[in-house]
């Protein structure tokens, strides 16, 4: 069947960017899409000049149709879909009630709307590809509500159940779903944004140590592979905290790297 192929959103810049180009580089035919064509252009010569084979698309995650179309025509051209990432995602921050209904509709409708919308769609070519795999992006900031990213945490922990959910119901068609928990990511989602878990915990992981991470994830076969993997010593921390500490604990830790009174 050829080379085999990963679709990722948000493919532009960032976590989305740095996983294309390592999966280009490992023998992967990349399908690059986001709503920033030039930085697709010039995602797609970077890995062609590599020796990388990439196809690239406009997509807006909230529409179903796109994502049907840009699916189809990815399958057309590799015959297989190996590998999906959803990726694509919007943040704000701030003051629950600071931030205006239009952006929190956004922030649902990109960040799990999305996602549903786009595994929804792929389901017939990964369950038409043996091993195929979903790779849902999620944050640590959403192991507990953290103040000042309620509505994106909110949607972060949506996708976790949704994984969950997927990965056992897909088990039978021979898909598997996973979910990466980065934290903070120097990447232009944060550009300007300065909540109190930033200034505690500090912006310590960079796009390349994510798309790393996804790497050696998608690398986990057998009988009982992991759904939950945490990128970074702060995630798994995060993430350990929320599994095995009490959970009054761990809320008064998330109030003290959070400020919140």
């Amino acid at each position: 069947m050829g080379e085999p192929a990963i679709f990722v959103t948000g493919a532009a810049a960032g976590i989305g960017r740095a996983t294309a180009l390592l999966f280009a580089a490992r023998g992967y035919h990349v399908g690059a899409y986001d709503l920033d064509e030039p930085g697709l252009e010039r995602l797609a010569a970077e890995i062609t000049a590599a020796g990388g084979s990439a196809r690239t698309g406009v997509l807006d995650v909230t529409d179903a149709a796109q994502w049907r179309a840009r699916l189809a025509e990815f399958h057309s051209a590799t015959g297989r879909l190996d590998i999906l990432v959803n990726n694509a995602g919007v943040l704000r921050a701030g003051a629950f009630e600071s931030i205006d209904q239009a952006a929190y509709d956004r922030i649902v409708a990109v960040n799990l709307g999305g996602v549903i919308a786009g595994t929804r769609a792929a389901f017939e070519y990964l369950r038409d590809t043996p091993g195929a795999q979903v790779v849902n992006l999620c944050s640590a900031s959403a192991v507990y509500g953290q103040a000042e990213l309620a509505g994106y945490g909110a949607t972060k922990a949506a996708v976790r159940n949704l994984t969950e959910a997927l990965d056992l119901e897909w088990h039978r068609h021979d898909i598997r779903v996973l979910a990466i928990w980065p934290l903070f990511v120097a990447t232009g989602m944060l550009a300007g944004v300065r909540t109190a878990s930033t200034r505690s915990l500090g912006v310590r992981l960079t796009a390349d140590e994510v798309a790393e991470g996804i790497w050696r994830a998608t690398r986990r076969r057998g009988p009982l592979p992991r759904v939950h993997y945490s990128i970074g010593a702060q995630a798994k921390v995060l993430a350990a905290a929320g599994k095995y500490a009490p959970n009054q604990l761990v809320r008064a830790v998330n109030r003290i790297i959070t400020r919140a009174r």
